[in-house]
């Protein structure tokens, strides 16, 4: 269901994005609304899902998990009685940054973050190939990610 944003909706939503603390009196103030309407407009659109969580973004390297990577995985048999379990313990590992169940060849992309290139290789071989589950894996390792910084509605 698309959510009908205004020109206020869509301001409000591109300052949150740069500064997700930024004051509800700093918020009114940059997109031109009394304070009390700025909450009531932030209100709505998390009541509406439009704005979905305020979270911190962790550099991983901070963490001492400098190399990131994707893991294309393949499942058989794809069933939510094999995929469920499997998406909990992906879930579930201090290495994973998101799952993404995909279509077309491969079922699975996980984003991993890891100390060092021998923790990669342990995860893939005692974490990943044993499971009986999993028929293939192809990993490709991140050289740079880049964020689009503003998510705003496609006209």
């Amino acid at each position: 269901m698309k959510s009908e944003l205004d020109s206020v909706d869509r301001a409000i939503l591109t300052e949150l994005q740069n500064d997700a603390r930024l004051p509800n009196k700093d918020l009114a103030a940059r997109v031109g609304v009394a304070p009390s309407t700025a909450l009531e407009r932030v209100r709505s659109l998390r009541a509406r899902g439009v704005i979905s969580a305020f979270r911190a973004e962790v550099d991983t390297a901070a963490l001492g998990r400098p190399l990131q990577a994707l893991l294309a995985l393949r499942v058989r048999p794809h069933t939510s009685r094999i995929v469920d379990p499997l998406r909990a313990f992906v879930l579930g590992m201090p290495e994973t940054i998101a799952l993404f169940h995909v279509a077309g060849p491969d079922d699975f992309l996980v984003h991993v973050a890891v100390p060092d290139a021998d923790h990669l290789h342990r995860l893939l071989l005692e974490k990943f190939l044993v499971r009986p589950e999993i028929v293939h894996v192809q990993t490709s390792l991140i050289f740079r990610t880049e964020h689009q910084p503003i998510q705003r509605p496609v006209d």
